[in-house]
């Protein structure tokens, strides 16, 4: 993401972050540097531990990019999970995206069937437990597919270095 964000030098980014719920990270800005920072700083933990909410993350991006006068409208979904949780469904999401003239890129990210996923116990500890990884890749397509984005599969760091350059193209 960050590598991303360098090649970009006159696209103004912002960045949610999301869990069980979104937050702003950073608004829309010219301003790499401030925004390289921000990224360095995201935590999900922020916005709640137990859940995906793919639809509300996506609602929150759209609003941002809404009144834009921009030639290009695009947001980047990067999740490792499956929508269970949010007011929004993803796809209702994608169709607000599509009416708004916004072009969805999915990134699904992660291995396939089992990985360690980090807990926290009762007592604030973190421990990784082995845990089924769910990517609701249909449903990351379908929205994709609504607004003539792509969908992507990365699987380790060089296949999403690798996504990153396309969409960069």
């Amino acid at each position: 993401v960050s590598k991303f964000i360098d090649e970009r030098p006159n696209d103004r980014i912002g960045l949610i972050a999301f869990a069980a719920a979104p937050y702003l990270v950073s608004p829309l800005t010219l301003d790499h540097d401030w925004l390289q920072q921000n990224l360095e700083r995201v935590s999900t933990a922020l916005a709640g531990d137990d859940g995906t909410a793919i639809g509300s993350a996506i609602a929150a991006s759209v609003n941002r990019l809404r009144k834009t006068a921009a030639k290009s409208k695009v947001v980047i979904l990067l999740t490792d999970g499956m929508n269970n949780t949010g007011k929004i469904s993803p796809l209702a999401a994608a169709e607000a995206a599509k009416a708004l003239g916004v072009k969805i890129y999915t990134i699904g990210v992660g291995v396939r069937g089992m990985a360690p996923i980090p807990v926290k116990d009762q007592a604030g500890n973190t421990h990784l437990i082995m845990d089924r990884v769910d990517v609701d890749e249909k449903t990351l397509q379908a929205m994709a597919d609504e607004t003539g984005g792509t969908f992507y599969r990365a699987t380790d760091t060089d296949s999403l270095k690798k996504i990153y350059e396309q969409i960069n193209r």
